[in-house]
């Protein structure tokens, strides 16, 4: 394959160029910075650096690279996650802006299957949820409709990916929180009813590379593994894996209080399956829950 990944120096990026580098395929990632063209290129990856929200920039370089697949990971996310609505506000834009000229470009290019990357708490929450919640919501569900309606038109053979709460060893968020539980410092939520689907950076990056090559056109898959669970699980998890004292629990209002919008997706509750990924696609998480997940990590932190 000759694959275009949009968003490619991101935090699935780098682990999609890795994976498709490896297994032989010819990579273009793209990237909005200059800085980060010899980082890619050290990977085994063609640089294309333009900014998504150009579309006659992107369309050129897209065109240029003459892919049969491309893999749309653009987004604007802060390292650490994001605290409010402002900080949503660009990677709502590219999801909206972006697609729609990504799609264009992938037209224009003649590409045979266009594979985007949802976010799985938001694709899946329901109408009515805190507004921070809604305006993120709406911006990914037109970012899937854009592409299933492409698909529709026969222009390429599109596919979501509907992925869990990313984590693992070069997730800068990983890196944070076992820090933190090291020092005591990651808490639990009393009364914690929400109920997320995490998924391992590398276990998202087979998935994808799975989809690119045996996905159904027109499918949506939840890219997630195979134990939900809320925050406060997780936290427990982390401190039982690098060895730390036991959380101590914070009332529900705090969260609330110092970081809204992340409060808001990690009080979802969101029992979703990997149960369609591992038919159609042949795909199975090496990372099954979270438990193996974080050991893997700390090795690596």
């Amino acid at each position: 394959m000759n694959v275009f990944i949009a968003g490619g120096s991101g935090a699935i990026g780098l682990p999609l160029v890795r994976t498709l580098v490896a297994a032989g395929h010819q990579v273009t990632a793209l990237t909005r910075s200059a800085s980060k063209a010899e980082m890619l290129r050290a990977r085994g990856a063609t640089p294309a650096v333009a900014d998504a929200l150009d579309a006659a920039a992107l369309r050129r370089v897209v065109v240029a690279a003459q892919p049969t697949h491309v893999i749309h990971q653009l987004t604007a996310l802060p390292q650490a996650g994001p605290k409010s609505a402002k900080e949503l506000a660009p990677t709502n834009r590219l999801r909206i802006e972006g697609t729609r000229n990504l799609i264009e470009s992938a037209a224009a290019a003649g590409v045979k299957r266009f594979v985007v990357g949802s976010f799985a708490p938001l694709a899946a929450a329901t109408p009515g949820s805190p507004s921070q919640v809604d305006e993120a919501t709406e911006a990914i569900r037109s970012m899937e409709s854009q592409v299933l309606d492409a698909n529709a038109r026969h222009l390429f053979e599109g596919i979501i990916l509907r992925y869990g709460l990313f984590y693992g060893a070069e997730n800068a968020m990983t890196k944070q929180l076992i820090a933190l539980a090291r020092r005591r410092m990651l808490p639990t939520v009393r009364g914690d009813q929400g109920l997320l689907p995490p998924i391992h950076l590398e276990d998202a990056a087979s998935a994808t590379v799975a989809a690119l090559e045996h996905g159904t056109p027109g499918s949506i898959y939840d890219i997630v593994d195979d134990h939900p669970v809320s925050m406060s699980e997780m936290a427990r998890t982390i401190a039982e894996t690098v060895g730390a004292k036991k959380p101590f629990a914070i009332p529900s209002w705090l969260p609330k209080l110092f970081a809204p919008y992340m409060a808001q997706v990690l009080s979802l509750r969101l029992p979703l399956s990997n149960a369609r990924a591992r038919a159609e696609l042949g795909w199975r998480p090496m990372y099954p829950t979270i438990r193996e997940g974080y050991s893997e990590a700390l090795q690596h932190a």
